[in-house]
Protein backbone atom coordinates (compact mmCIF):
# COMPACT_ATOMS: atom_id res chain seq x y z
CA UNK A 1 0.00 0.00 0.00
CA UNK A 2 2.57 2.24 1.08
CA UNK A 3 4.27 0.87 -2.39
CA UNK A 4 1.51 2.09 -3.91
CA UNK A 5 0.67 5.16 -2.64
CA UNK A 6 4.71 6.62 -3.43
CA UNK A 7 3.63 6.23 -7.28
CA UNK A 8 0.81 8.05 -7.13
CA UNK A 9 2.75 10.91 -5.33
CA UNK A 10 5.65 10.29 -8.15
CA UNK A 11 3.30 10.62 -10.93
CA UNK A 12 1.44 13.44 -9.37
CA UNK A 13 4.62 15.22 -9.22
CA UNK A 14 5.23 14.49 -12.98
CA UNK A 15 1.22 15.78 -13.11
CA UNK A 16 1.34 18.65 -11.13
CA UNK A 17 5.19 20.46 -10.81
CA UNK A 18 6.36 19.91 -14.31
CA UNK A 19 3.19 20.02 -16.01
CA UNK A 20 3.08 23.96 -15.69
CA UNK A 21 5.67 24.74 -16.47
CA UNK A 22 4.10 28.48 -17.78
CA UNK A 23 5.57 31.23 -20.05
CA UNK A 24 7.28 34.37 -19.45
CA UNK A 25 7.42 37.98 -20.94
CA UNK A 26 10.17 39.89 -19.13
CA UNK A 27 10.66 43.68 -18.10
CA UNK A 28 11.71 45.91 -21.20
CA UNK A 29 15.29 45.03 -20.06
CA UNK A 30 14.69 41.15 -19.93
CA UNK A 31 12.95 40.91 -23.05
CA UNK A 32 16.43 41.61 -25.37
CA UNK A 33 17.82 38.27 -22.75
CA UNK A 34 18.51 35.96 -25.35
CA UNK A 35 16.27 32.70 -24.92
CA UNK A 36 16.12 29.56 -26.88
CA UNK A 37 13.85 28.95 -30.40
CA UNK A 38 13.94 25.25 -31.08
CA UNK A 39 13.85 24.01 -34.45
CA UNK A 40 11.46 20.87 -33.13
CA UNK A 41 8.16 21.06 -34.97
CA UNK A 42 6.44 24.31 -33.17
CA UNK A 43 3.27 22.52 -31.16
CA UNK A 44 1.91 19.04 -30.63
CA UNK A 45 -1.13 17.93 -31.84
CA UNK A 46 -2.95 18.81 -29.02
CA UNK A 47 -2.27 22.25 -28.95
CA UNK A 48 -2.77 22.56 -32.32
CA UNK A 49 -6.48 21.52 -31.94
CA UNK A 50 -6.70 23.51 -29.33
CA UNK A 51 -5.55 26.66 -31.44
CA UNK A 52 -8.31 25.38 -34.19
CA UNK A 53 -10.90 25.61 -31.54
CA UNK A 54 -10.50 28.74 -29.77
CA UNK A 55 -9.53 30.35 -33.31
CA UNK A 56 -11.90 28.86 -35.85
CA UNK A 57 -8.73 27.32 -37.53
CA UNK A 58 -7.79 24.46 -39.87
CA UNK A 59 -4.89 22.53 -38.41
CA UNK A 60 -2.99 23.85 -41.75
CA UNK A 61 -3.89 27.30 -40.96
CA UNK A 62 -2.56 26.77 -37.25
CA UNK A 63 0.55 25.25 -38.38
CA UNK A 64 1.20 28.19 -40.83
CA UNK A 65 -0.05 30.93 -38.09
CA UNK A 66 2.67 29.11 -35.47
CA UNK A 67 5.46 29.00 -38.20
CA UNK A 68 4.99 32.89 -39.12
CA UNK A 69 4.87 33.95 -35.16
CA UNK A 70 8.22 31.88 -35.05
CA UNK A 71 9.83 33.85 -37.52
CA UNK A 72 8.40 37.18 -36.31
CA UNK A 73 9.61 36.06 -32.80
CA UNK A 74 13.56 35.46 -34.12
CA UNK A 75 13.52 38.81 -35.81
CA UNK A 76 12.13 40.89 -33.47
CA UNK A 77 15.40 41.38 -31.84
CA UNK A 78 17.12 42.12 -34.76
CA UNK A 79 14.71 44.80 -36.24
CA UNK A 80 14.46 46.46 -32.82
CA UNK A 81 17.86 46.52 -33.07
CA UNK A 82 18.28 47.55 -37.17
CA UNK A 83 15.63 50.85 -36.13
CA UNK A 84 18.27 51.86 -33.35
CA UNK A 85 17.32 55.27 -31.31
CA UNK A 86 14.54 55.25 -34.22
CA UNK A 87 12.44 52.09 -32.67
CA UNK A 88 8.54 53.07 -32.21
CA UNK A 89 7.96 49.45 -31.14
CA UNK A 90 7.06 46.19 -33.14
CA UNK A 91 3.55 43.72 -33.35
CA UNK A 92 2.52 40.99 -35.53
CA UNK A 93 0.29 42.02 -38.50
CA UNK A 94 -3.11 39.83 -38.31
CA UNK A 95 -3.78 40.85 -41.72
CA UNK A 96 -0.27 39.10 -42.54
CA UNK A 97 1.45 37.12 -39.72
CA UNK A 98 4.30 39.02 -40.02
CA UNK A 99 6.24 41.43 -37.83
CA UNK A 100 5.70 45.13 -37.98
CA UNK A 101 8.21 47.50 -36.82
CA UNK A 102 7.48 50.96 -36.56
CA UNK A 103 9.77 53.80 -36.66
CA UNK A 104 9.93 57.14 -36.46
CA UNK A 105 12.80 58.19 -39.27
CA UNK A 106 12.85 57.12 -43.03
CA UNK A 107 17.03 56.61 -42.60
CA UNK A 108 15.66 53.22 -41.01
CA UNK A 109 13.42 51.71 -43.54
CA UNK A 110 15.90 49.90 -45.42
CA UNK A 111 17.86 48.27 -42.70
CA UNK A 112 14.76 46.90 -41.02
CA UNK A 113 13.05 45.69 -44.08
CA UNK A 114 16.36 43.89 -44.34
CA UNK A 115 15.36 41.76 -41.07
CA UNK A 116 12.64 40.40 -42.83
CA UNK A 117 9.76 43.04 -41.13
CA UNK A 118 7.59 45.33 -42.19
CA UNK A 119 8.13 48.92 -41.50
CA UNK A 120 5.67 51.84 -40.28
CA UNK A 121 6.46 55.24 -39.90
CA UNK A 122 5.41 57.02 -36.98
CA UNK A 123 5.44 60.22 -34.38
CA UNK A 124 6.85 58.57 -31.05
CA UNK A 125 9.31 56.40 -30.44
CA UNK A 126 9.12 53.67 -28.13
CA UNK A 127 11.55 55.16 -25.36
CA UNK A 128 8.99 58.54 -25.41
CA UNK A 129 5.82 56.09 -24.69
CA UNK A 130 7.62 54.37 -22.07
CA UNK A 131 8.53 57.53 -20.27
CA UNK A 132 4.70 58.73 -20.26
CA UNK A 133 3.60 55.42 -19.10
CA UNK A 134 6.05 55.48 -16.49
CA UNK A 135 4.76 59.10 -15.21
CA UNK A 136 1.75 57.79 -15.32
CA UNK A 137 2.81 54.63 -13.16
CA UNK A 138 3.14 57.30 -10.51
CA UNK A 139 -0.06 58.67 -10.37
CA UNK A 140 -2.61 57.48 -7.41
CA UNK A 141 -5.01 55.53 -9.62
CA UNK A 142 -9.30 55.26 -8.34
CA UNK A 143 -10.64 51.62 -9.06
CA UNK A 144 -12.22 52.98 -12.12
CA UNK A 145 -8.89 52.79 -14.04
CA UNK A 146 -8.10 49.14 -14.85
CA UNK A 147 -4.83 49.76 -16.30
CA UNK A 148 -2.88 51.48 -19.00
CA UNK A 149 0.00 50.14 -21.41
CA UNK A 150 2.03 51.31 -24.69
CA UNK A 151 0.37 50.25 -27.78
CA UNK A 152 2.88 50.48 -30.62
CA UNK A 153 0.64 50.21 -33.52
CA UNK A 154 -1.56 53.31 -32.14
CA UNK A 155 1.39 55.12 -31.21
CA UNK A 156 0.27 56.04 -27.83
CA UNK A 157 -0.31 54.98 -24.27
CA UNK A 158 -3.64 53.58 -24.20
CA UNK A 159 -5.65 53.85 -20.40
CA UNK A 160 -8.01 51.61 -19.68
CA UNK A 161 -11.52 52.78 -17.91
CA UNK A 162 -14.19 50.50 -16.66
CA UNK A 163 -16.93 51.73 -18.83
CA UNK A 164 -19.15 52.09 -15.65
CA UNK A 165 -17.10 54.11 -14.09
CA UNK A 166 -16.06 56.61 -17.01
CA UNK A 167 -18.17 59.28 -15.80
CA UNK A 168 -16.59 59.01 -12.09
CA UNK A 169 -15.22 62.41 -10.90
CA UNK A 170 -11.63 60.67 -9.89
CA UNK A 171 -11.49 58.66 -12.85
CA UNK A 172 -11.79 61.92 -14.99
CA UNK A 173 -9.33 63.71 -12.76
CA UNK A 174 -6.93 60.72 -12.87
CA UNK A 175 -7.26 60.50 -17.15
CA UNK A 176 -6.77 64.37 -17.45
CA UNK A 177 -3.27 64.30 -15.48
CA UNK A 178 -2.71 61.31 -17.61
CA UNK A 179 -2.83 62.86 -20.63
CA UNK A 180 -0.86 65.94 -19.88
CA UNK A 181 1.63 63.41 -19.21
CA UNK A 182 2.08 62.99 -23.13
CA UNK A 183 0.10 61.13 -26.24
CA UNK A 184 -2.50 59.10 -24.13
CA UNK A 185 -5.81 57.26 -25.53
CA UNK A 186 -8.93 56.35 -23.24
CA UNK A 187 -10.64 52.99 -23.79
CA UNK A 188 -13.51 51.64 -22.10
CA UNK A 189 -12.86 47.69 -20.64
CA UNK A 190 -16.18 46.14 -19.12
CA UNK A 191 -14.97 45.17 -15.87
CA UNK A 192 -11.91 45.69 -13.59
CA UNK A 193 -9.19 43.43 -12.90
CA UNK A 194 -9.13 40.66 -10.28
CA UNK A 195 -6.76 38.03 -9.35
CA UNK A 196 -7.41 34.38 -9.79
CA UNK A 197 -7.23 32.58 -6.51
CA UNK A 198 -9.79 31.03 -5.30
CA UNK A 199 -10.62 28.48 -1.66
CA UNK A 200 -9.48 24.99 -1.14
CA UNK A 201 -11.20 22.53 -3.64
CA UNK A 202 -10.18 18.62 -3.13
CA UNK A 203 -8.15 17.17 -6.13
CA UNK A 204 -6.72 20.16 -7.53
CA UNK A 205 -3.13 21.40 -8.47
CA UNK A 206 -0.92 23.03 -5.19
CA UNK A 207 -2.16 24.83 -1.77
CA UNK A 208 -1.32 27.34 0.65
CA UNK A 209 -3.48 27.90 3.21
CA UNK A 210 -7.16 27.60 2.34
CA UNK A 211 -5.74 28.86 -1.56
CA UNK A 212 -5.73 26.80 -4.31
CA UNK A 213 -3.71 28.02 -7.27
CA UNK A 214 -1.87 26.46 -10.17
CA UNK A 215 1.66 25.84 -10.79
CA UNK A 216 3.31 27.94 -13.44
CA UNK A 217 6.61 26.71 -14.91
CA UNK A 218 9.26 24.02 -13.65
CA UNK A 219 12.60 25.48 -13.08
CA UNK A 220 15.15 23.45 -11.43
CA UNK A 221 14.69 23.41 -7.78
CA UNK A 222 11.16 24.12 -7.99
CA UNK A 223 8.28 26.25 -9.75
CA UNK A 224 7.42 29.44 -10.25
CA UNK A 225 3.72 30.93 -9.96
CA UNK A 226 1.90 33.82 -8.89
CA UNK A 227 3.01 36.35 -6.00
CA UNK A 228 -0.31 36.78 -4.84
CA UNK A 229 -1.13 33.11 -4.02
CA UNK A 230 1.59 32.81 -1.05
CA UNK A 231 4.18 34.53 1.16
CA UNK A 232 8.00 33.75 1.76
CA UNK A 233 8.21 30.96 3.72
CA UNK A 234 4.60 29.51 3.24
CA UNK A 235 4.53 25.57 2.96
CA UNK A 236 2.81 24.00 -0.06
CA UNK A 237 0.76 20.98 -0.87
CA UNK A 238 -0.57 18.91 -3.79
CA UNK A 239 -3.84 17.50 -4.47
CA UNK A 240 -2.92 14.65 -2.25
CA UNK A 241 -2.04 16.66 0.40
CA UNK A 242 1.53 16.01 0.96
CA UNK A 243 3.94 18.44 0.98
CA UNK A 244 5.37 20.22 -2.11
CA UNK A 245 8.08 22.53 -0.38
CA UNK A 246 7.95 26.04 0.56
CA UNK A 247 7.39 29.90 -1.11
CA UNK A 248 11.39 30.85 -1.27
CA UNK A 249 10.31 34.18 -2.76
CA UNK A 250 7.11 36.47 -3.55
CA UNK A 251 6.21 39.37 -4.63
CA UNK A 252 2.69 41.51 -4.66
CA UNK A 253 1.58 44.08 -5.73
CA UNK A 254 4.07 45.90 -7.48
CA UNK A 255 4.80 42.36 -9.18
CA UNK A 256 3.34 39.10 -9.04
CA UNK A 257 5.50 36.40 -9.15
CA UNK A 258 7.11 33.69 -6.66
CA UNK A 259 8.79 30.51 -6.73
CA UNK A 260 8.37 27.04 -4.83
CA UNK A 261 11.17 24.93 -3.55
CA UNK A 262 10.38 21.09 -4.42
CA UNK A 263 11.09 18.65 -2.35
CA UNK A 264 9.45 15.61 -0.69
CA UNK A 265 9.64 13.02 -3.88
CA UNK A 266 8.15 15.90 -6.04
CA UNK A 267 10.37 16.46 -9.16
CA UNK A 268 10.10 18.93 -12.18
CA UNK A 269 9.22 18.25 -15.69
CA UNK A 270 9.56 20.64 -18.57
CA UNK A 271 5.43 20.00 -19.25
CA UNK A 272 2.34 22.33 -19.31
CA UNK A 273 -0.79 19.96 -19.00
CA UNK A 274 -3.34 19.77 -21.58
CA UNK A 275 -5.70 18.56 -18.73
CA UNK A 276 -6.89 15.84 -21.25
CA UNK A 277 -8.42 18.42 -23.36
CA UNK A 278 -5.05 18.42 -25.67
CA UNK A 279 -1.69 16.88 -25.18
CA UNK A 280 1.03 17.98 -22.94
CA UNK A 281 3.44 20.52 -23.93
CA UNK A 282 6.96 20.40 -23.71
CA UNK A 283 8.23 23.90 -22.86
CA UNK A 284 11.57 24.67 -25.04
CA UNK A 285 12.48 28.18 -24.04
CA UNK A 286 11.42 31.71 -23.14
CA UNK A 287 11.34 33.57 -26.04
CA UNK A 288 8.92 36.44 -25.74
CA UNK A 289 5.95 36.29 -28.67
CA UNK A 290 5.04 39.63 -29.63
CA UNK A 291 1.85 41.88 -29.25
CA UNK A 292 -0.32 39.85 -31.67
CA UNK A 293 1.04 36.22 -31.33
CA UNK A 294 -1.39 33.53 -30.29
CA UNK A 295 -0.90 32.24 -26.77
CA UNK A 296 -2.46 29.58 -24.49
CA UNK A 297 -2.97 29.34 -20.63
CA UNK A 298 -3.42 25.91 -18.59
CA UNK A 299 -4.69 26.30 -15.23
CA UNK A 300 -6.52 24.25 -12.66
CA UNK A 301 -9.96 25.35 -13.06
CA UNK A 302 -10.70 26.08 -16.37
CA UNK A 303 -7.87 23.89 -17.31
CA UNK A 304 -6.73 25.02 -21.62
CA UNK A 305 -7.61 28.12 -23.25
CA UNK A 306 -6.21 30.04 -26.18
CA UNK A 307 -6.30 33.83 -27.31
CA UNK A 308 -3.84 36.57 -28.43
CA UNK A 309 -1.15 39.18 -26.79
CA UNK A 310 -3.19 42.31 -26.68
CA UNK A 311 0.00 44.31 -25.31
CA UNK A 312 2.70 44.30 -23.27
CA UNK A 313 4.20 46.38 -20.13
CA UNK A 314 1.21 47.25 -18.94
CA UNK A 315 0.23 48.43 -15.39
CA UNK A 316 -2.54 46.63 -13.66
CA UNK A 317 -4.58 48.16 -11.32
CA UNK A 318 -5.88 45.60 -8.95
CA UNK A 319 -7.71 46.33 -5.66
CA UNK A 320 -4.48 45.13 -3.07
CA UNK A 321 -2.12 48.05 -5.42
CA UNK A 322 -0.71 48.50 -9.15
CA UNK A 323 1.46 46.15 -10.38
CA UNK A 324 3.69 46.49 -13.39
CA UNK A 325 4.99 45.07 -16.49
CA UNK A 326 2.21 42.83 -17.04
CA UNK A 327 0.99 40.94 -20.54
CA UNK A 328 -2.17 41.35 -21.25
CA UNK A 329 -3.89 38.58 -23.37
CA UNK A 330 -7.42 37.85 -24.81
CA UNK A 331 -7.33 34.44 -23.07
CA UNK A 332 -9.99 33.46 -20.41
CA UNK A 333 -9.47 32.85 -16.89
CA UNK A 334 -11.47 31.76 -13.00
CA UNK A 335 -10.43 31.90 -9.89
CA UNK A 336 -7.79 29.17 -9.11
CA UNK A 337 -6.25 29.73 -12.10
CA UNK A 338 -3.53 32.28 -11.00
CA UNK A 339 -0.25 31.03 -11.13
CA UNK A 340 -0.62 28.85 -13.90
CA UNK A 341 0.93 28.56 -17.42
CA UNK A 342 1.36 30.93 -20.52
CA UNK A 343 2.58 29.43 -23.49
CA UNK A 344 3.21 30.43 -27.29
CA UNK A 345 4.39 27.03 -29.40
CA UNK A 346 6.63 25.78 -27.39
CA UNK A 347 8.27 28.95 -25.67
CA UNK A 348 7.14 29.93 -22.03
CA UNK A 349 5.50 33.31 -21.81
CA UNK A 350 4.23 33.67 -18.12
CA UNK A 351 2.42 33.13 -15.08
CA UNK A 352 -1.10 33.56 -14.94
CA UNK A 353 -1.86 36.80 -12.41
CA UNK A 354 -5.42 38.85 -12.80
CA UNK A 355 -8.48 39.30 -15.34
CA UNK A 356 -12.05 39.83 -15.74
CA UNK A 357 -14.64 38.10 -17.03
CA UNK A 358 -14.59 34.24 -17.06
CA UNK A 359 -14.66 31.14 -19.65
CA UNK A 360 -18.31 30.96 -20.29
CA UNK A 361 -18.80 34.94 -21.61
CA UNK A 362 -15.01 35.66 -22.21
CA UNK A 363 -12.56 38.07 -20.62
CA UNK A 364 -8.98 39.21 -20.92
CA UNK A 365 -6.17 38.23 -18.40
CA UNK A 366 -3.14 39.46 -17.51
CA UNK A 367 0.04 37.17 -16.90
CA UNK A 368 3.77 37.76 -15.17
CA UNK A 369 6.11 37.69 -17.71
CA UNK A 370 8.49 34.54 -17.15
CA UNK A 371 11.74 36.00 -18.02
CA UNK A 372 11.47 38.20 -15.67
CA UNK A 373 10.88 36.02 -12.86
CA UNK A 374 13.81 34.52 -14.05
CA UNK A 375 15.99 36.92 -13.66
CA UNK A 376 14.90 38.37 -10.33
CA UNK A 377 15.37 34.73 -8.59
CA UNK A 378 18.27 33.67 -10.81
CA UNK A 379 16.40 30.95 -11.34
CA UNK A 380 16.75 28.24 -14.50
CA UNK A 381 13.59 27.29 -16.81
CA UNK A 382 13.59 23.65 -17.16
CA UNK A 383 13.35 22.90 -20.85
CA UNK A 384 12.91 19.97 -22.78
Amino acid sequence: MRRITALRTALSAVLLVGAWAGAGFPSASAADTPATVSDAPPASAGLLAAMQKDFGLTESQARARLSAEKTATAIQGKAKRAAGAAYGGSWIDQSTGGLTVAVTSDKQKAAVRATGAAVRLVTHTARRLDTVKARIDKLDAPAGVSSWHVDPEANKVVVNVVASARDDNDVRKFVERARAAGPVVVEQTAQAPRTFAAGTVGGDPYYTGNVRCSIGFSVYGGFVTAGHCGQAGAGVSGWDGSAIGNFQGSSFPGDDYAWVSVGNGWWTVPVVLGWGTVSDQLVRGSAVAPIGASICRSGSTSHWHCGNVLATNETVNYSQGAVYQMTKTSVCAEPGDSGGSFISGDQAQGVTSGGWGDCTSGGETWHQPINEILNRYGLTLHTA
